[in-house]
Order: structure tokens, then C-alpha cells, then sequence
């Protein structure tokens, strides 16, 4: 029985409602107990001829009271639940739950296991058995029957797990067993997402005449996952899936990460509304996307919105053909000789078994190479010239040399990148120089703009390109006369690149200097990888250890015992398993990527299969249901005390010996008397106090530290959560006990009464207004100090003298304010020994100093032991972000990475805060204690 929004678990007793009118008919014939007094003599003569009077019923007021006190029985005993669920009806049978816990399970994995709890909770009324499955477990795993309390030990020992689901092998498993437990309920928690063979799986155990289906699953399907990652031409391009149902739009970024743990780059991506793809750009030079280790999202707590790279992201496959049969005894004058050992460092090369461009070619692009350099190739077949096209315009790199054949070829304008002229121009020929041609600076244009000219190369003879007004456009590098060096153009995804030089050291001695090998490499780095390393078929099986592994949370972590080493190349592209879980497998020399998600991956929603029995849908909540059976009785038992304390006083009870204790009735009225005025006279003082008085004193009740509030929501919880993680390190390792972090908002709240307030950076908050400055400024003056944080160490300085966002905004807000001289902690002040000896201030990062107003003697370092006289530094920058390493979540574990990942920076960070707060509630007095040696001189004296 249910009555929105409560139910009842005995409704029959609410029956006993209907004795509430004979109680009251009970009430009002019993009246209560006659008050008795004692009376003097003369009173008792004066009504000794009158008739005793007795109440003949009780007050309105108490029967009302006692009426309400039967009723609120009548309720508890009716076991009433507020906010009621459906409850699942499982009579004597069993109940089967199975549970997906792969990877999408991580982000809401409590809301998961508190509706498993409530399923167990109802079948736990009627002692019924449980089957408890996981789809992301292995199939052997045992599965039941459990009672309801091993089930609920079970239940919480599960943790989701970083792989797919293995719906079929583990319903399968379910469906055998409820072949012994007929009539079951089944509970199908899912993840919302479909997966292979869904079909199949639930025929399989839903095949088993189920009494009732209990179906649960995800309110939205919201999970974003990463799918690739490409190292293309000039970008890092970043796909993202999510469901194809999901509407709405999404703004997320990708942080990307070098092997150190240290985030180098970021990249935007937005899903426009009924997109199921998206991508992000991160456009830096390629030395720097070699140094990308693996990618993230951010605010995703789950495996897929990381995705790990390899040397497969950074090595290049490379083709290298040529028509002239290798003369071992003329290994110097062959065409790819120097090739081979200048790209040998960092390339991986192959070459076909025969010179026959009809047999050579097929088999190099069989083995999908990113760049195809001909040493002394001229005329293709048409039979492999198409297919050489087409595989540059899906993005490979052809290069190629000059040579004799290539002049007699003739020009072709899908394997030449400019058109050449029909000759050659050599030293002492008729197109010739007086002497040879040294190599120019190379174009600002091209790949090869910051590297030096190399002096010692010259050239004696090359090949002319016809002069084209794109021609310019299309130069790498030129010799001192103007004349091409290099030249490129665009082919589809891929390009073309001719050097009008030949391979060996015959025409020029390019090939044999440092800048060839230079030149190559960056050619081949721009190329697109057309195919993995470990994963081709020609390549031998190889077994990797793992490595670092992506837990279900979304970062990294060592191994645990269960990963097994991983079987990569053979043709056989590993899956992911519990034994095989994503992550890197290898060593600190190499890592094979082995990632959630393939790049055509999708996230399509699960839908539910027709069921013949019948269903009832939930969703993954708390339970919200409330028995109300103990307040109802408490309250109940509440009304029993009144109505005793107010049957004694009818009775007289509180007035009898009335006379015997007048003097102490005088002293205690005379006692609550005093002890009123003294209540009422902060209440009289609240009156006319003015507004803001009692967070005054709150706020001076403790000491307590502030942080300014940009009205970024992410940047404030940092900020309260790093400020709270240095007050208890404080309670640890100090005497003081601050209070809690104090959110101001500078333009409003009232500054004087915090010692120093935590100013975190952010171009994106809002300038402050001049007001607000100008308070800041005045809370400086009057003995405050502000710690400015721009938290941008590693955005200051990567390829460029230029400052960041957050120093440019700094630079805006100090441009207000009457800043002093700053100068860098010296090693002998007062902030390196306030209570911990620390020769630097690090923060989640470490390498930017912490600048403090100069000494007024700063030039005279025997004369300055106090620093700046008694007081304190009004002003403190740093760039170290100091409340992202204090940070500390509702457990006490650190919220953010440091940078490098060091457990001792953490601690150092901490010290270092413990410093400045030292420092600014005491002063300057340990300086004091360089004068002890002269006090002792003295007192020797």
C-alpha cells in the first residue's frame, strides 16, 4: 500500500486509526489526578460547609495531546517509508544479478553498487538465494549462490576494470547455473553500451523462464572516449567518440604528456550537437610531438579517455629503391649507400629482392613504408606509376635523387614536385660555374629554416628547375646563386621532395656531410606513418613485459601480479584482456602502445531485447527511501515525557514544600534573573551592532588563510583544497591550528583580517577592477601580504622568449598596484629557515623562483641579517602553482600530479608553505640568531 510519498510495510495496522474517537471518549471520562494543597485553618473553616468539587474531565489540550501520541504509534507501528521504491518481488526464488563493470563503469561505479545493494536488500527480506556475475571478470570466476551477506562482501570487493565487456561468456555462465534455481529474478545492470554478439547473449539468459526481469542502466549515455591519435605533417590530431544519441554539446580538452609525467600541450575539442566524432589540433613543431608520451582527457575518470603512444607515433617505415645493381667492391659509388647510413639512427628501412621496378615497387608498398626514397630511378611503368600516386596522395612521402636516368626520363608532374629543365648544368660545361656552388641559408619556409648553412658543402653539378612563378614557394634550400638545392609540393595527403643533386658524392659533397643526414631526418619526420612497427606480418613475434598500465580510473600505474607479458608482430594484432590489459608494454628503451580503442571504434547505446516476462526499469541511484519508523516513535516517546511532566504539575507536585523553600526559589529567581541580563546583553549588543560584525569575528576567531575567488569553479576548488591540505600539515608539524580556507572576494569581502591571501592566476577570470585593486593595495600597505601564483612554469619559454597568458595578466593587475623592488629569496633570508631549512620554494612544479620585495642593503651582504627591518614582504610571486601540490581530496590523497612526478617535491612544497605562513604570522625573528655570537662576545666581556 502506498501513499505518495510514503508507503507502509503493515497498512493493516493503520486500522487502529479508527480507535483514536474511543480514546478520546476514554480521555475525557478519566480525569486527571485532583491537585491537593494545604490550606490554613481559617480557609479550611471557611468552606467547611461547602460541597468538595472534583474535575469531571481532562483538558481539551491534553486529550489533543494523548490523541496525537496514539496516532503517531499507530503510524510507526505501521512501518511508514518516506520517498518509497518498488521493491522487487523475488518470493522464495532466486535472484541473479549481473553487473558490467568494464570501463565506462569507473566514473559512477558508487551509484552502481548502491543499487546492487538495494536488489540484495530485497531479496535478503525473503532469505532468497543470489547469483552475483561481472562481464569484465573472467568466465571461470565463481558466481554464486551466495547468501545476502556474502553477496554484499562480494560486491564490494569487485573494482571496474580497464577492458570491454565479455557479455557472452559470462551470460552463458549465468544461464547454466539458473538451470538449478527455477523461477529466478534477473538483474541486468548494464553500461548502456552495446557490444558484440548482444543479441545472442541475451537470448542465452534470458532462454532460462525468469519469473521477472529487472533492467537497469544509465540515465544518458555521457562517456567520451579518445579513439586515435595521429602525428601528422605539421599537427597532432586528437579523435574523440561518444555516443551518436547524445544531443547535447560537449566541450572538452586533451592534455598531452612526455614520458616525465609533465603536460606539454593542449588541445580543444568540441562536439557539436548529434556528433559522434570530434578532433583536436595541437600545432607544434614536430620535435616537440616526438616528445608526446601519452594523451588524456580531462574531467573522463575512466581507461578509454587515455590513449598511449609508441615509436610507431615517432619512427618512420622507409622504402629505398634503385635500378643499379650493388657492387660490393663499389660500395661508395652506389646510389643508396650514403642514404642507408644517414637515415639508419632513426628510420627503419626496406628495400625490395629485385631491381625490377614491375616486382620492386608492389613489395615496397605492400609493406606500407611512410617515405619512398629512389636513388637513381627515371621512367616508371604505368603498371606501378598509379599505384605510387595514389599511395602518395593517402600521405606517403616520395623522395628522389638526380641522376642521368631521371634526365632522360623527361619531366613527369606527379612524381617531380617542379618541372626541370631537359640538361644538366656542371662544372665547365656550357650551363656551368667558374667554381663550385656553396649552399645558401635555407628559406624561412621551409623544414630545414633553422638549421646553420653548411660552409664545407658545395656542388659541381645538379639539375635545373625551369623558372615558375610558384617556384620559390616550392624551395627547401638553394645555392648561393639562387638555384634550387631542394624542392617539394603537395601530393593529396602526401608530397613530393627532389634533391637536383645526385645520391653518392659525385655531383656534390652533400651526401657525405652532417647537414644530409639533418635534411633527411626532418623529411622523414614529416612524413605520415603509414603502418605500425610491431603489428605488420613481416615482422617476428616478440613477448614485452608490461610496463605502465592504464587503470580503470584513467591514469597510469605500475603492473600488478595479474598482467601477463604481451605477443605482438607475427600478423596478430593483441586484444585487450584482464591479462592484457591497455597500457605500454616493454621497458624504458621501448614501449609497444597498446590502446582501448581502435580508430573506426564507436560508442553505440545498448538497446533492450524483446522480454516476455515482465520488466521493471530502474536507474542507477542512492537509495533515497527513508524508514520513518524510529523518528515517528521518538517523537512519540517525546510527547510521553510532556505529558508526565504535565500530569505531576496537575497533581500539585511542583507546588508542595512551596513555603520550606522560599529562600532558595528567592536565590534561583534571582539566579535566572542575573543569567537573563547576561543573555540579553549580546542581544542588545547584536541590535545595534553593525551588518558584517559576526563574520568578524568569526573570521578573527582563528587564524585562518584566504584565497582570492576568480570565479573560475575549478581554479577556487584548487584553491580551497590546497590551502586545507597546508592547514592540517600545519596541525601536524606546528603548534598552530589554523582555521578553515576563507574565500574573499577582493572587490567586497574585508582583507584585514587574514595574514596572507593566495592570489592564483587565471587570463581567463575576469580583470579586477580598479576598486578592487586598489583595496588589494591598501591591504598591502597596512602589514598584508598577497602571494601571487601564475602556475605557468612550463608555459613560460617553450621555443620563445614571450610570457604567457597568466604573466601578461599579472603584469596587467601589479601595473595598478604600488609594487616594491623583488628580488629572488636570497639564501640567507628569513623564508629559507622560518621553520624548516629549505634552499628553494617548489610548488606542483619547480624551477621558478619565489620573488620577494629586495633588501633595502640588498649590495651589502654582511649588513643585512634581518633583510627588510621587522616586518614582512607585502608581495610574493611565484609560478610553482603551490595550492595545486597542497591539494587534497575528501580522503586526504593529493588531488594533482607534480611535475616531474616526485613524491619528496610534494613534501618540499608543503615545507615550503609552512615557511611562508611562519614567516608571516612571526616576522623575522630567527634572523636574531646571527647576533648571537656577538651577544656572547659581549656578555664574555
Amino acid at each position: 500500500m502506498s501513499w505518495l510519498p510514503l508507503s507502509f510495510g503493515f497498512p493493516v495496522v493503520l486500522w487502529g486509526l479508527l480507535a483514536l474517537p474511543v480514546i478520546w471518549w476514554l480521555l475525557r471520562l478519566t480525569p486527571p489526578k485532583p491537585q491537593a494543597e494545604i490550606f490554613p485553618p481559617l480557609k479550611i473553616l471557611a468552606r467547611v460547609f461547602k460541597k468538595e468539587e472534583m474535575p469531571h474531565q481532562s483538558p481539551w489540550w491534553l486529550t489533543l495531546l494523548r490523541l496525537l501520541m496514539a496516532a503517531l504509534v499507530v503510524l510507526a507501528l505501521a512501518e511508514p517509508i518516506f520517498n518509497p521504491r518498488e521493491k522487487l518481488s523475488t518470493s522464495e526464488a532466486a535472484l541473479a544479478m549481473v553487473i558490467d563493470n568494464g570501463w565506462t563503469s569507473a566514473p559512477d561505479w558508487s551509484l552502481r553498487v548502491a543499487t546492487a545493494e538495494r536488489l540484495i536488500k530485497d531479496a535478503e527480506v525473503n532469505e532468497a538465494p543470489i547469483l552475483l556475475a561481472f562481464t569484465a571478470e573472467k568466465p571461470n570466476t565463481q558466481i554464486g549462490p551466495y547468501s545476502a551477506r556474502e553477496a554484499r562482501e562480494r560486491l564490494n570487493a569487485i573494482k571496474p576494470r580497464p577492458v570491454p565487456t565479455d557479455r557472452p561468456a559470462v551470460y552463458a555462465r549465468v544461464a547454466s547455473a539458473l538451470k538449478e534455481l527455477p523461477e529466478a529474478t534477473i538483474a541486468i545492470l548494464t553500461d548502456g553500451l552495446a557490444a558484440k554478439d548482444d543479441q545472442t547473449s541475451f537470448a542465452t539468459l534470458l532462454g532460462q523462464n525468469p519469473r521477472n526481469v529487472v533492467w537497469v542502466q544509465p540515465t544518458r549515455l555521457d562517456t567520451i572516449a579518445l579513439a586515435s591519435a595521429d602525428n601528422e605533417v605539421d599537427r597532432f590530431t586528437i579523435t574523440a567518440v561518444r555516443a551518436p544519441s547524445n544531443p547535447a554539446p560537449a566541450y572538452l580538452t586533451a592534455g598531452v604528456f612526455d614520458d616525465k609525467a609533465r603536460r606539454i600541450g593542449d588541445a580543444a575539442i568540441t562536439f557539436r550537437p548529434g556528433e559522434a566524432r570530434a578532433t583536436g589540433e595541437i600545432i607544434v613543431p614536430f620535435e616537440l610531438r616526438n616528445d608526446f608520451s601519452w594523451i588524456a582527457l580531462d574531467e573522463q575518470g575512466h581507461a578509454g579517455a587515455m590513449r598511449v603512444l609508441d615509436e610507431n607515433a615517432k619512427r618512420r617505415r622507409v622504402g629505398l629503391l634503385s635500378q643499379t645493381p650493388v657492387d660490393q667492391s663499389r660500395l661508395l659509388l652506389s646510389p643508396l649507400y650514403y642514404i642507408k647510413r644517414a637515415l639508419e639512427p632513426f628510420a627503419d628501412m626496406v628495400e625490395p629482392a629485385s631491381p625490377d621496378l614491375i616486382e620492386a615497387m608492389p613489395d615496397l608498398l605492400a609493406q606500407k613504408p611512410a617515405v619512398i626514397v629512389m636513388g637513381d630511378v627515371g621512367t616508371l611503368p604505368e603498371s606501378v606509376r598509379a599505384p605510387l600516386i595514389k599511395w602518395m596522395d593517402e600521405g606517403g612521402t616520395l623522395v628522389r635523387f638526380a641522376s642521368s636516368r631521371l634526365i632522360t626520363a623527361g619531366n613527369d608532374p606527379d612524381l617531380l614536385p617542379v618541372s626541370l629543365r631537359l640538361g644538366e648544368r656542371l662544372l665547365g660545361g656550357s650551363l656551368s660555374w667558374t667554381e663550385p656552388q656553396p649552399v645558401a641559408q635555407f628559406p624561412s619556409t621551409g623544414p630545414f629554416a633553422d638549421l646553420p648553412a653548411p660552409s664545407e658543402v658545395t656542388v659541381s653539378r645538379q639539375v635545373l628547375a625551369e623558372p615558375t612563378p610558384d617556384l620559390v614557394d616550392k624551395t627547401w634550400a638553394v645555392l648561393a646563386d639562387g638555384t634550387p638545392l631542394v624542392t617539394a609540393d603537395r601530393r593529396g595527403k602526401g608530397m613530393v621532395v627532389l634533391f637536383h643533386i645526385a645520391p653518392q658524392a659525385t655531383w656534390s659533397n652533400l651526401p657525405i656531410s652532417g647537414s644530409f643526414v639533418e635534411m633527411l631526418r626532418r623529411i622523414v619526420q614529416l612524413s605520415r606513418n603509414q603502418g605500425a612497427s610491431g603489428a605488420r606480418a613481416e615482422s617476428p613475434v616478440a613477448t614485452l613485459a608490461p610496463y605502465r598500465m592504464i587503470g580503470a580510473d584513467g591514469y597510469l600505474a605500475p603492473p600488478d601480479g595479474d598482467t601477463k607479458p604481451l605477443q605482438v608482430g607475427g600478423g596478430h594484432v593483441p586484444a585487450i584482456t584482464l591479462d592484457n590489459p591497455p597500457g605500454m608494454y616493454g621497458s624504458e628503451e621501448g614501449v609497444f602502445a597498446h590502446n582501448l580503442l581502435e580508430s573506426d571504434a564507436v560508442l553505440d547505446p545498448l538497446q533492450r531485447p524483446q522480454i516476455s516476462v515482465p520488466v521493471m526499469s530502474e536507474r542507477y541511484a542512492l537509495d533515497e527511501s527513508r524508514d520513518m519508523k524510529a523518528p515517528l516513535l521518538a517523537v512519540a516517546a517525546a510527547l510521553l515525557f510532556v505529558d508526565g511532566l504535565i500530569v505531576l504539575w496537575l497533581g500539585g507536585m511542583f507546588n508542595r514544600r512551596r513555603r520550606a523553600t522560599q529562600a532558595a526559589t528567592a536565590a534561583m529567581v534571582a539566579l535566572i534573573v542575573a543569567s537573563s541580563l547576561l543573555m540579553f546583553m549580546p542581544v542588545a549588543s547584536a541590535q545595534d551592532s553593525k551588518p558584517g560584525d559576526i563574520q568578524a569575528i568569526d573570521a578573527i576567531s582563528k587564524t585562518r588563510i584566504a584565497y582570492v575567488l576568480t570565479g573560475e569553479a575549478s581554479i577556487d576548488a584548487i584553491s580551497r583544497a590546497g590551502i586545507t591540505g597546508l592547514t592540517k600539515f600545519l596541525v601536524e608539524k606546528t603548534a598552530l591550528e589554523p582555521g578553515e580556507p576563507a574565500g574573499v572576494d577582493i572587490a567586497k569581502d574585508e582583507l584585514a583580517f587574514y595574514p596572507l591571501i593566495y592570489w592564483p592566476i587565471d587570463p581567463a577570470a575576469p580583470m579586477p577592477s580598479e576598486a578592487a585593486i586598489a583595496r588589494i593595495d591598501e591591504y598591502m600597505k597596512e602589514g598584508g601580504t598577497v602571494l601571487f601564483d601564475t602556475r605557468d612554469q612550463f608555459a613560460n619559454g617553450i621555443g620563445t622568449d614571450s610570457a604567457s597568458p597568466a604573466t601578461e595578466r599579472l603584469r596587467d593587475i601589479l601595473g595598478n598596484l604600488n609594487v616594491p623592488p623583488l628580488e629572488p629569496v636570497p639564501a640567507d633570508h628569513v623564508l629559507t629557515k622560518a621553520f624548516f631549512i629549505l634552499p628553494e620554494f617548489p610548488g606542483r612544479f619547480n624551477g621558478s623562483p619565489l620573488w620577494v620585495e629586495a633588501s633595502l642593503d640588498a649590495e651589502n651582504t654582511d649588513n643585512r641579517p634581518v633583510r627588510t627591518g621587522d616586518g614582512v614582504t607585502p608581495i610574493m610571486i611565484t609560478a610553482n602553482d603551490l595550492a595545486g601540490a597542497w591539494a587534497i581530496d575528501e580522503n586526504g590523497d593529493p588531488m594533482l600530479p607534480t611535475v616531474p612526478s616526485d613524491p619528496m617535491q610534494r613534501v618540499y612544497a608543503l615545507r615550503a608553505g609552512v615557511n611562508i605562513i611562519m614567516y608571516m604570522l612571526t616576522g623575522n625573528y630567527k634572523s636574531d640568531q646571527v647576533h648571537v655570537p656577538a651577544l656572547l662576545e659581549r656578555l664574555g666581556q
